[in-house]
């Protein structure tokens, strides 16, 4: 029997390979579940595969954490832990708790799903222009996220009874989860790197 850290280190082996999966089948139950959804509920439930698909280019061969540490100067700021950490938890309960919120309290509620991936697209754009070259997850962004998140929030927008209230909790939410990986990154960076000795001249 695998205990906790043994469990850990399996999925953080396998998490990607099985995005990639779940993701596909999640596809596949779309057309089923439409005929018992509204659209833009089926819209907030699409945001999970789509977001899946996208985390199989971001993160194959752990490229999207070495990106990240190269970009603070080479140390490690973000683990292979706290990357299975943001994703599941962060990306893939997030989304959830919005799909189950949408259902049960109307479509308005499960705009942080959408958000989230609109928020995670403008981070690829800006680190693509800031550093004018392809960062992991780049092209799902452009091709995923930019048409199936926009017109999801289209078509939860114009649903009758969403307000700004949850367009505000939706928003704040996704900016808040990539707020906090930025700050402990930027953390965990500066703390490694106060421990490092000083470079000496010769």
């Amino acid at each position: 029997m695998r205990d906790a850290g043994d469990l850990s280190a399996w999925l953080t082996r396998h998490w990607v390979a099985a995005a990639l999966c779940t993701g596909i089948f999640l596809l596949l139950l779309a057309p089923l579940l439409s005929l018992s959804w509204d659209l833009p509920i089926l819209m907030i439930y699409l945001q999970m595969p789509v977001y899946m698909l996208h985390q199989v280019e971001e993160h194959t061969d752990d490229r999207f954490r070495k990106f990240v540490n190269q970009a603070f100067g080479g140390v490690e700021a973000l683990t292979p832990e706290s990357i299975l950490w943001i994703n599941i938890p962060g990306v893939w309960g997030v989304t959830v708790v919005s799909l189950y919120a949408g259902l049960l309290f109307g479509a308005g509620w499960g705009l942080a799903a959408i958000y989230l991936i609109l928020v995670n697209t403008l981070a690829h754009i800006g680190a693509a222009l800031a550093f004018r070259a392809y960062n992991p997850g780049l092209w799902t962004s452009l091709a995923l996220f930019l048409p199936v998140g926009g017109l999801a929030w289209w078509r939860v927008s114009s649903s009758a009874g969403v307000n700004g209230t949850q367009h505000a909790v939706g928003l704040g939410i996704a900016v808040a989860i990539h707020a906090a990986i930025v700050l402990y990154a930027c953390m965990r960076a500066s703390k490694l790197s106060c421990g490092r000795p000083p470079v000496r001249s010769t």
